[in-house]
């Protein structure tokens, strides 16, 4: 399946908005761990070359996920809300709906930048050019075709 071409400042700025508005109603560790993961983003878009930083934001969202669900069902506010209060509770999960799309499009730009996901594997840019060299029989000599070698 193709992903659409998304820019990462997109999500980027889809992500930060959503989380301003939720940091309405959610405070303290929500703000913090997202906050943390969009600037692991940021890091990933003025490093267009590195790996480590498109892995990191991708690892960072994909633990937001769970951070979120645990923050939202322990911290949403029950009692009296107000349309402000809704409004920023919904935003905060509309935050957390759009992350797993969001990782399926940072890890298609992980793989695009050279990342690789699963069993380890020697990737070397070295290869040589020289035909595999056959066998050789250290007791075989022209002369002495047919007799066994002597025993030590």
């Amino acid at each position: 399946m193709e992903l659409p071409a998304v820019n990462l400042k997109v999500i980027l700025l889809i992500h930060w908005l959503l989380t301003t508005w939720g940091c309405m109603v959610f405070s303290g560790p929500y703000v913090w761990a997202n906050f943390t993961i969009l600037a692991l983003g940021v890091w990933a878009v003025a490093q267009r070359d590195s790996i480590d930083a498109i892995s990191m934001f991708l690892g960072g969202l994909a633990t937001t996920i769970f951070l979120d669900i645990i923050h939202i069902s322990i911290f949403y506010p029950r009692a009296s809300l107000s349309d402000t209060g809704r409004f920023s509770a919904g935003m905060a999960i509309l935050s957390l709906l759009l992350k797993p799309f969001s990782c399926c499009l940072v890890y298609h730009m992980y793989r695009e930048r050279g990342g690789f996901l699963g069993s380890s594997q020697e990737r070397s840019a070295y290869q040589t050019i020289d035909p595999p060299e056959a066998p050789t029989d250290p007791f075989a000599s022209s002369e002495g075709k047919g007799h066994a070698p002597y025993g030590y």
